[in-house]
Parts: C-alpha cells; structure tokens; sequence
C-alpha cells in the first residue's frame, strides 16, 4: 500500500492512499486518534489503519486529478553518506584533502549520518530544490529513503533528493552541513510505499533522469542493493543516543553521480523514479549571488 498527501482541485488538502494510478481518499473523521499522515505511520498496524479509513462513499480519483504534495508533517530528516561503492569514489574524487576519511567510513561499522534539515527545508513534487548562489558545482544525488517512527520501526520508503553542493564539501570536509543544509535542500516524495512486504532490493531500481531546455542532459541508474549496510542497521545508528520523537526519514546515500564536469543551472528539471514507488520530480532555482 502506498499513502500519500494530496491537495484537490477545491484547494483542501487530504490524505489518500495510491494505487495503479487512482487515488481513494481517507476519512479521518472515522478516527479519534488519527489526525496526519504521520499518525498512521506510527500506529501498530500502519496498512490496517489506512485501510479503515479508507472512504468508501467516494470514487476513486485519477492521480492526475490530484496535486502531490511532500508526504512530510514534523519529522526530521536526516541522511547516510558513502554506503554505495560509486558514492565513496565520487566522495574521494571530490575531497582531496579527506579522501581517507570517505574510504574509511564505507567499511567502518560506525555510518556517516547528519542531518538534512526539517519539513521548512523540504520540497514536494513539482516545487523547486535549490543550489547554492555561492556553489558553482552543485548536484541532486537521488536515494532510496527509510520512514521510521519514532521508536526506530522501519514503517515506509519514499523518495528522496539530497542537494549537494560538491565544491563546498570537497573545499573541506567540516564545511558538509554547508553543502548540504540549506533552503529547498531536499526533495520528498510523491508517496510513502509502506514497509508491510520484503523489500526485493536488487529489483528495486533508482534511475536519474536531468533535462534542460527541454533536453535530457543526463540520466543514471542503479539499485537499492548496492546499498552495503541494511536498513535496520542504518535506522539503529541514527536513534543511538538520539531521540526521534516525532519519527524520521533517512536517506539512504546515493549511487548516481553526474560526471564531474556537471552541475545544475537554474531552469534544470530533475526527475528520480524509484521501482513500487513512483517518480520525484523538481525544478531547479538559484538565487544571483547577492551584490
């Protein structure tokens, strides 16, 4: 099963559940206790839940007919670094100075994980993600991305997109939340395809696809289990001595690097379609650097 948040054509924003294309609404009048996407997430039984609410009164709608929005209410997002093999040598290429400390980390047992930001910094389908005025090669890096609820459960997967400033990480490796945190850093979504089935990770494709100009200037492919760490093991990680009250998403690292004579402009268009999931796609904006 696969949830979302959508807004309708008369403006109201409600939560739905997807499949092959349509959209059936929930009715959170039918809960006391449920009143967000996130509320589901965190319930005992998340697709039982969702299915309970399912309104029944209403038909299905082409997902068409809808506008996706990022399926995010107060949860942290944070991000693994350096957990597939092309990640680590794009890691090192980048950063002379702290090439072994990339090298090291992707067979440490101990992950790299920081943090993204919040829903202030996150972006939905169809809004922009943006690149640093003061970055002159700056990347979307497309990642699988874990849902967990707030006692560390795995619960779901989504989309995500982890904007990287690459010139400023490799400058030096202290300035990564630099490179990574800023306004319109990160893109979620369209949905949340929810954990209640084994996840086939070698089928579970993660394709790139950039256009410019109306014109495909890059596209990259590969799959979730070139990731080399698991999922509970990363979630473990991240709730070590940190608390998630309010659950989390976790992007998973990237394996599609464009070359290294790529970076994004204003008026790119990247799109990230992942297998069971969906497609996640944002224009590109940045700011003239300020006089």
């Amino acid at each position: 099963m696969k949830l979302a948040k959508v807004r309708l054509a008369d403006g109201s924003i409600r939560l739905a559940s997807v499949e092959d294309q349509q959209v059936r609404l929930l009715d959170l009048a039918r809960s006391t206790s449920i009143r967000s996407l996130a509320d589901i997430l965190h319930s005992e039984n998340p697709a039982a839940t969702a299915q309970r609410l399912i309104d029944e009164t209403s038909e299905p709608l082409p997902a068409g007919a809808v506008k996706f929005l990022a399926p995010i209410d107060s949860q942290e997002v944070w991000a693994a670094g350096v957990t597939y093999k092309r990640s680590q040598v794009a890691r090192m290429e980048e950063s002379e100075s702290g090439a072994s400390h990339y090298d090291k980390v992707y067979t440490a047992p101990r992950p790299e994980i920081f943090y993204k930001g919040n829903a202030r910094r996150v972006s939905g389908p169809g809004e922009p993600v943006r690149v640093r005025y003061d970055s002159s090669w700056s990347v979307p890096e497309p990642e699988f991305t874990l849902v967990a609820s707030p006692k560390g459960k795995l619960v779901g997967y989504t989309i995500g997109n982890d904007m990287s400033a690459r010139d400023i990480e490799g400058e030096n490796p202290l300035y990564l939340p630099q490179a990574k945190v800023y306004n319109q850093c990160c893109g979620l979504g369209p949905c949340i395809l929810l954990a209640d089935q084994p996840l086939d990770r070698d089928a579970t494709k993660v394709k790139l696809s950039i256009h410019r100009g109306g014109r495909e200037v890059f596209q990259g492919e590969t799959h979730v289990g070139m990731i080399v760490r698991g999922f509970d093991e990363l979630i473990g990680w991240l709730i070590r001595e940190n608390d998630i009250p309010d659950g989390a998403f976790l992007l998973t690292g990237t394996g599609v690097v464009p070359p290294d004579d790529f970076s994004l402009e204003e008026g790119d268009s990247v799109s990230i379609e992942i297998t069971g999931i969906g497609t996640l796609t944002n224009p590109v904006v940045k700011s003239a650097k300020p006089v």
